[in-house]
């Protein structure tokens, strides 16, 4: 950018962001028998038993997806929903470590298969 014109413009500059979602799973991890403070910082369920309890992020574009991705969660593996949000396409899950993993692979299995989307790898904590 020339400095003359940043310059005449009171220095401001203007930036403009786009957002070019694909069709992808970007994140999704498990992390297994997470310590409790963990829990409460992300305003989840302190009462479950925290030697068997795992965390599982996902995030997913579109970000409507999330909303599927928390149906599959659900009917794959009785985990709990702790957040889902249908803007920014983050999904937080919470249930046994077993439950977690087949929730994941459930939902990126699905996307994948039946929506054509681009998955990651499920990682792990």
């Amino acid at each position: 950018m020339d400095l003359e014109k940043l310059l005449q413009n009171e220095g401001k500059m203007r930036i403009i962001q786009e957002l070019v979602p694909g069709k992808q799973v970007t994140l999704a991890h498990v992390i297994a028998n997470p310590d409790q403070i963990l829990y409460k910082k992300l305003g989840l369920n302190p009462e479950l038993d925290y030697h068997s309890a795992a965390i599982g992020i996902l995030t997913i574009s579109p970000s409507e997806t999330a909303i599927i991705a928390s149906d599959i969660a659900i009917k794959s593996a009785g985990v709990d929903l702790g957040f889902v949000d249908r803007f920014s396409g983050t999904v937080i899950i919470t249930g046994t470590v077993s439950q977690v993993e087949t929730a994941l692979l459930a939902i990126v299995e699905y996307v994948e298969e039946k929506l054509g989307f681009v998955v990651c790898s499920i990682t792990k904590t």
